[in-house]
């Protein structure tokens, strides 16, 4: 898959099923026209030279700038990065596309060598940057209205400042990167990518053999587990050493750069102190009992069975309506709930759909389950899902629409100022869901399927929140026993049994091949301790939608929309002031997982 052609657009298995004529491909040739395009040859030849000028010409030097003529080189760094940026973009979407592709493989490697060599003439500034002394650089900025704009970034990058190696050291493992994580990332993608699933007489992708387990009839969703669990127990050992290479890989560079704890990285990086994800954690695991055990319990209840097993966490319930939704339809329920809350918020998604910024038909190859990618800010967004018409893959599109509509706010700070930490990266997209579930449950009368898609969405949020924070328990216990030693395939699923149990209750009865489930998650290898962004999002945005439907603060939609605005200028504590809330209290979090309990709450009413 080149993108060499305008859009097209792919028959789907939904298209007969929904009455759509074609779910949509992207095109990506607002990045570039194709692989072969030659402006990403100049681009890249451009940007090399550029870079190594830049490093000529400053390295050594940062100390004895003035503010103004320091602002102007950042300017100039941020330039080099966005034209990396759109190569590694396009790259990464190319293979995101079709990673069967040998070529696609290929082409994404070579991109990534190439700009790592290119941008490792600019690692020098960011080093030096980070040696200056606080009072000389508060001088310059004082100094400089200019610099001064660009104080939320050097906020943000002397956050690394005590972990900071010397530049050789720092050098050296940024040019080794391509050979080792990514290069196992790379291992982790094309595996799954080129992976067949027995599902019964079937051999299906991963990604349909998931979507299978939410399947109405129960010896299709067992069938699916089934094949899910022998196609990853024969590869399991592969996955095992994936996971133990890359876990000691992030022992070692976090003991040279002295971080307390496996996740304190992606805590600084979230802006977020270790303390306040840890009271996320705390409070969620605290809650399991009034949430996922009490309402799995009504569930198994309401589907007949003294026991759940694995394959029926995500049934169907017998009132669901398992209609599928033409993706036509889908779009404009997400729009319309989108406009009912601000019509800015729906004209900037609609663009998506004008647009072939998004990617929804099924094909082998592509990648599973959904993104938005913000490129960069020159260009726009671009979504990833795999639509297979029902109900959850509409909140997923609601989702995914939350990210690029923040991404397009954010872009206009700039390709190092609109970043936003992963903790506030998804606000708009739970936001999102929220509002297209309210607006799909208000214009609904019937109780029973009222009753129905309220459960839905407590599986949803049990999903985003009670899942999610097992899997960073579950990555916490890996990670802290991978320093013994390297850990067997039983062990992790051990570990892996053991966060399960605890987090879904005594509703379940896990049969021993939900052991090797761990495998196919890949935000355990692409971003190690990501997952507690889902649940601080979705308790942040349970607050925030609280405070906007009690109608307490004034123009909410107004101070909503300057929050996505802000990108990464603001932490969190100043962008939940204007509504109230701060992430620090230990009581933020209850209000957050309070908005479930009250939810499971009225369905224990609707029971019987």
């Amino acid at each position: 898959m080149t993108h060499r052609t305008a859009p097209s657009l792919a028959r789907s298995p939904l298209d007969a099923a929904a009455g759509d004529a074609a779910l949509p491909v992207w095109d990506l040739s607002d990045l570039y026209a194709g692989v072969d395009d030659p402006r990403l040859a100049a681009d890249l030849d451009r940007a090399e030279a550029d870079a190594r000028a830049f490093e000529k010409r400053l390295s050594g030097r940062l100390a004895a700038l003035a503010g103004d003529a320091l602002a102007q080189a950042i300017g100039e760094y941020e330039a080099l990065w966005e034209r990396l940026g759109r190569v590694t973009s396009f790259a990464g979407l190319v293979f995101s596309g079709d990673a069967q592709d040998a070529a696609n493989g290929r082409f994404y490697q070579t991109m990534q060598e190439r700009v790592t060599t290119i941008s490792s003439h600019l690692l020098f500034f960011t080093l030096e940057i980070n040696r200056l002394e606080e009072p000389a650089l508060e001088k310059k900025i004082g100094g400089s209205a200019a610099l001064g704009h660009w104080r939320p970034w050097l906020r943000d990058l002397r956050v690394f400042r005590p972990h900071q190696l010397s530049d050789e050291m720092e050098k050296l493992l940024h040019e080794k990167e391509v050979a080792g994580a990514s290069a196992w990332n790379r291992l982790f993608d094309e595996t799954i990518a080129n992976m067949k699933v027995k599902v019964g007489e079937e051999e299906v992708t991963v990604s349909a053999a998931l979507n299978g387990l939410s399947d109405r009839d129960r010896a299709k969703r067992a069938a699916s587990a089934k094949g899910v669990s022998a196609a990853f127990a024969e590869r399991v050992r592969l996955f095992t050493l994936i996971t133990n290479t890359l876990a000691k890989d992030k022992e070692i560079e976090d003991k040279w750069r002295h971080y307390p704890r496996p996740g304190s990285y992606r805590n600084r990086s979230n802006m977020v102190e270790d303390e306040v994800v840890d009271a996320l954690v705390s409070a969620v695991t605290a809650s399991y009992p009034r949430l996922s055990h009490r309402y799995y319990a009504m569930k198994a209840k309401w589907l007949g069975m003294e026991k759940l097993q694995h394959w029926d966490r995500n049934a169907p319930l017998p009132d669901e309506d398992d209609r599928l939704v033409p993706w036509s339809e889908a779009v404009e329920r997400v729009l319309n709930s989108y406009a009912a809350f601000s019509p800015e918020l729906s004209q900037i998604g609609r663009r998506f759909f004008d647009k072939p910024w998004i990617d929804a038909a099924l094909r082998p190859g592509k990648a599973s389950g959904a993104f938005a990618h913000p490129t960069v800010p020159s260009a726009h967004p671009y979504l990833l899902l795999n639509y297979h018409g029902k109900a959850r893959d509409v909140m997923t599109l609601a989702h995914e629409l939350g990210h690029g509509v923040h991404q397009i706010l954010a872009g206009a700070q700039g390709y190092l100022l609109s970043s936003t930490p992963l903790t506030l990266a998804e606000t708009a997209s739970v936001f999102g869901e929220m509002l297209t579930f309210r607006a799909v449950l208000d214009a609904e009368t019937d109780p029973r399927r009222r009753r129905a898609m309220l459960a839905g969405k407590v599986e949803d949020m049990l999903n985003t929140v009670v899942r999610q924070i097992a899997f960073y328990r579950f990555e916490t216990l890996l990670h802290d026993e991978r320093r013994k030693g390297e850990i067997s395939s039983e062990r992790i699923a051990e570990l892996w049994m053991q966060v399960q149990v605890e987090s879904l209750g005594p509703a379940f009865e896990f049969t021993p091949d939900y052991g090797v489930y761990w495998a196919y998650i890949p935000h355990f290898i692409h971003s190690p301790f990501y997952v507690y962004a889902y649940a601080f999002g979705d308790c942040l945005v349970n607050a925030l939608y609280g405070v906007y439907r009690d109608g307490t603060v004034k123009d909410f939609q107004g101070k909503y929309l300057d929050m996505l605005r802000a990108g990464g200028t603001k932490r969190h504590t100043e962008l939940l002031a204007p509504f109230g809330l701060n992430a620090a209290e230990p009581s933020f979090w209850m209000k957050g997982l309070d908005v479930i309990s009250g939810f499971i709450d009225e369905l224990e009413k609707t029971d019987g």
